[in-house]
Formats: C-alpha cells, sequence, structure tokens
C-alpha cells in the first residue's frame, strides 16, 4: 500500500525535542500508527515502541518510579506509544521519563481527546506539543494528482471522504462496507469506553439528527424532544462526539447588532463518508437532493484540516440575523474578518449582505465554489500549480 505522505511530518519532526512529549490526536484509522511508522523510519534513532491497548505495557509502566523507567529505557532515546490515552495516568508517568531521563523525546497517539486532554494536560504543561490528525486533506493528496484528477475525484470524496484505506479500495461497494464498518465498529469506541456514557442507540440517533441538518442551526431543546433526553444530556454527548473528532462545532457570530444570532450552533462532521454512512445514501451528487449540504461539510471539513496543518490561528463562526440575512463562514484573524458564502456550482456566486456589509464594511467577502476552492483549502503555492 503507497504511503501519502501528511502534512504534519514536518512539523512533528521540528518538535520532537529532547524531553518533551510531542502529541499526535485523531480518530480511530485516520493513519496516526501509520503516520508514526514513516516518522520512525526516517529517524535516525533506534525507538522504543509501546501499544497502550497492551496489558503488558499497562504492567510494565504501573510501577512509577524513576528506577523502573531507566531500567526498562535501557539506552533509549526514543519513545513512542500508541494509543496512549488508554494507559492510566500516562501524564503523570510521561512528566517522570522526561524530567528525569535526560535526552529522551517522546511520540505519543491518542484516538480520545477528553482521556488525553485530562491525563496529559495538567502535567504535561512546558512539555509536551500537541497536533491534530484528521482523515486525508486535499493537501496531502494533491502531491499524487494533478489538476484533472483532483477535480475528477472531486464527487467521490464528497460521497466518501477522505480516510485513508479508502484510496486504495477499488469499489464503491467496498468503500460503503468500510464506512459502515467504521462507523458501527470503530467511531464511537472511546467514548462509549467512557465512563457514564452507555446509550449507543441515542448517541447513534443524535449523530443522524445532526447528519441530516448539517450546515442548519441546532436547537438543544428540540433534539432533546425527538430523542427523549434533557437539554443537559444532549449537550454532553455533542460535546463528547466533538472530543473525539467526529462532528465539529460553529457558534454564531456577532459585535454589533442587537438581532444577530449567538445562542445557536451549527456542526459539521470531520469526515462527508462518515455523515453519509450515518444516514445510509452513497448516492451519486446528480441523484441527490443535499448536494449544497454536502458541500458545506467538504469545504469546512477541508478547511479545518488546512488551518490545523499550516496552525493559522482564527476563530471559527457563522453569521444570521434574525430578519435571515446570514453568511456561511466567518473566520477571526486577530480582529481582522474574512465572510465566506458556499455555493454549489462553479459559476454561483453570492453577493455581500446588506446588514453585515454596513456593521462591518472592512471584512472581505468571498463565495467559493467547484470553480475556486482549492485556493480556500490549500496553500497557495500548492493550489497555483492546478
Amino acid at each position: 500500500m503507497e504511503y501519502i505522505e501528511r502534512s504534519l511530518e514536518k512539523l512533528i519532526k521540528e518538535y520532537l525535542q529532547p524531553n518533551k512529549v510531542v502529541v499526535i490526536l485523531g480518530a480511530r484509522r485516520v493513519g496516526k500508527t501509520e503516520l508514526i511508522k514513516h516518522l520512525i523510519s526516517e529517524i535516525d534513532e533506534k525507538p522504543m515502541i509501546l501499544n497502550g491497548e497492551d496489558q503488558d505495557v499497562h504492567l510494565a509502566l504501573q510501577d512509577r518510579s524513576i528506577r523502573n523507567y531507566k531500567q526498562m529505557l535501557g539506552s533509549t532515546k526514543l519513545l513512542v506509544i500508541d494509543e496512549a490515552q488508554a494507559i492510566p495516568e500516562i501524564g503523570l508517568k510521561l512528566k517522570l521519563m522526561v524530567d528525569s531521563i535526560d535526552g529522551l523525546k517522546v511520540l505519543v497517539t491518542g484516538s480520545s481527546v477528553f482521556d488525553l486532554d485530562n491525563q496529559l494536560g495538567e502535567p504535561l504543561v512546558g512539555r509536551s506539543y500537541t497536533f491534530k490528525l484528521f482523515p486525508l486533506s486535499q493537501m496531502e493528496l494533491a502531491a499524487k494528482e494533478n489538476y484533472l484528477d483532483t477535480k475528477g475525484n472531486l464527487n467521490n470524496r464528497l460521497i466518501y471522504g477522505g480516510y485513508p484505506e479508502l484510496v486504495h479500495l477499488t469499489s464503491n461497494d467496498k468503500k460503503e462496507a468500510y464506512l459502515k464498518e467504521q462507523v458501527n465498529s470503530y467511531l464511537l469506541k472511546d467514548l462509549l469506553a467512557f465512563e457514564g456514557v452507555r446509550k449507543q442507540a441515542k448517541i447513534v440517533s443524535l449523530l443522524r439528527l445532526i447528519a441530516f441538518r448539517v450546515g442548519s442551526e441546532i436547537s438543544m431543546e428540540s433534539i432533546g424532544k425527538d430523542l427523549d433526553l434533557n437539554k443537559s444530556t444532549v449537550e454532553r454527548y455533542l460535546d463528547l462526539l466533538s472530543k473525539v473528532f467526529i462532528i465539529y462545532n460553529v457558534r454564531g457570530f456577532s459585535r454589533n447588532l442587537d438581532n444577530e444570532i449567538t445562542k445557536k450552533s451549527k456542526w459539521y462532521f470531520y469526515d462527508n463518508g462518515v455523515r453519509n454512512a450515518l444516514i445510509n445514501n452513497f448516492n451519486p451528487m446528480e441523484l441527490r437532493d443535499d448536494q449544497g449540504k454536502l458541500w458545506e461539510n467538504y469545504i469546512i471539513s477541508e478547511r479545518l484540516k488546512y488551518q490545523e496543518y499550516s496552525k493559522l490561528h482564527t476563530a471559527n463562526f457563522f453569521w444570521r440575523t434574525h430578519t435571515q440575512q446570514e453568511i456561511d463562514w466567518i473566520e477571526d484573524r486577530g480582529g481582522h474578518l474574512f465572510a465566506y458564502e458556499f455555493k454549489w456550482g462553479s459559476n454561483k456566486q453570492s453577493k455581500i449582505p446588506a446588514l453585515w456589509n454596513k456593521a462591518y464594511p472592512d471584512a472581505s467577502f468571498e463565495t467559493v465554489n467547484p470553480s475556486n476552492y482549492l485556493a480556500f483549502i490549500m496553500h497557495q503555492e500548492d493550489s497555483d500549480k492546478f
């Protein structure tokens, strides 16, 4: 299977320093294990590689003492732990290692951000760097494609998404089977192992509701009534689903206007294929009535990848007023506003809403459609090649 270079590789190599911990977070099967295998093959150090889901590893790390860890590591200066969230008190253990063993570099991966954040965040303050890995981005796929390939594959990506293993599957039937397995067996594995989460059917039903309402404002009370859940439970489940990299929350933007909507949120999936598997709809684009939703979800998920991999510091919002004027995507970059409207159809353009233009005259505004989207989701120098 041909390896596709990930955008994070250079950053990870740069930050993998002595007595520091590099953390790679991402959903299951987005390629974390393959990424670290590739990184190790290019680093001129012999690593110790551990799997956090191996009980023998738990036993080896159980004695939290300098003596134990020095004995275990010996002359090793590169420690790699895959699925580190499964190891109890992993943050405290890694803290002791990097504080006590001179020159030790640590690289860990995890699929469950709430576990890793709770266990790593406080113990490793000032000692760690965290990166998020997503399904394959167009930035990464561009290295293997020319312009015609990319344009020809767009509809396929709107339907099947970007999980790495899908690239090598030869038929749509195999892709659909893979995505259904991902949803049924892997997607919720970490979430359901989390203490206090027991209602798998309710969580799947919640995800399906979100899938049908991609790009629409969500009322917690309305969803709660539909699922027979109270508002706080809905909020908790949505928060956990975002922390395992299934969905992403976008809140309403407001600075000036009394009638700007800020209390409701929109939710998007990190991967179109997962969204379509949840609603069991893999029909081609020309036969669908949700083309706009698929386009909006795809563009936003790709933009999030671009922001993360480029370290573009921005706060993301949507904008709407009670008088129904709206903009799909607002980026606040250090106080400078950039507004984008997403339109499916190469020649479609949007007009700047009058209220937005009056309230924020210095903001830029652009329509993103299939004729210009590559410049929005890739580095300028890469999109220019197309």
